[in-house]
């Protein structure tokens, strides 16, 4: 048997071998702890952009209020509309008329969509308003996006917007000389997933009303 002395280097063997092994478990933790911060910051990235993006009108983003502030003097400015649909969504979507509107005075249009599909499809729609500049001034007051949008095969939605154009858009180096603005919209599928879950939520959708085209 040997003795205490002759397990002396295999002891100290054994004792570095388990520094070393907490040593590298150190950097191991430290990247799965950043990894888990990067993908938290992603999550909150959107909807801090966003809110970003509303204060400042950054990427023809517009601005949210809750009433205009009156129709101020000055020449009208027209507003056109377009409308988009993603590839994998089987809706036409129409855009209304463009409008000729005077700074500060709530304006209300209706974009139309049907669902030309022989499935229901859930939809939601983005925004933006272009020139981009332009996006600090025009103010929503009742709008559709980013809301989830249900349509049963051959119904018919129309889907309202209520803006105005602050009349700081004419005291603007940048603006002042525009003389249209457009907003756009693009609706995107939700998905088998999302229409499965908004489906269960809204056990009696089965039967809304169906609009002919």
């Amino acid at each position: 048997m040997k003795s205490w002395i002759e397990r002396l280097p295999r002891l100290y063997r054994l004792m570095q071998v388990r520094g070393l092994r907490r040593r590298n478990m150190i950097p191991v933790a430290a990247s799965v702890a950043v990894i888990a911060a990067m993908i938290a910051l992603t999550y909150a990235a959107v909807p801090l952009y966003r809110m970003f993006c509303q204060v400042t009108g950054l990427a023809g983003t517009t601005q949210v209020a809750t009433a205009a502030p009156g129709a101020a003097t000055g020449a009208p400015v027209e507003v056109r509309f377009d409308a988009n649909v993603a590839s994998n969504l089987p809706w036409r979507f129409t855009p209304p008329s463009p409008v000729k509107v005077r700074l500060g005075e709530r304006s209300e249009v209706a974009f139309t969509a049907v669902n030309r599909g022989t499935q229901p499809s859930l939809g939601t729609a983005t925004y933006n308003v272009t020139p981009l500049e332009v996006g600090k001034y025009f103010d929503k007051i009742q709008c559709f996006c980013f809301t989830e949008q249900l349509l049963m095969p051959g119904e018919r939605k129309e889907f309202t917007v209520s803006f105005f154009v602050d009349p700081a858009f004419a005291n603007d180096d940048d603006t002042k000389e525009i003389p249209a603005i457009t907003l756009s919209y693009t609706f995107y599928n939700k998905g088998p997933a999302a229409l499965k879950e908004y489906m269960t939520s809204h056990p009696g959708v089965a039967q809304a009303n169906v609009r002919p085209e």
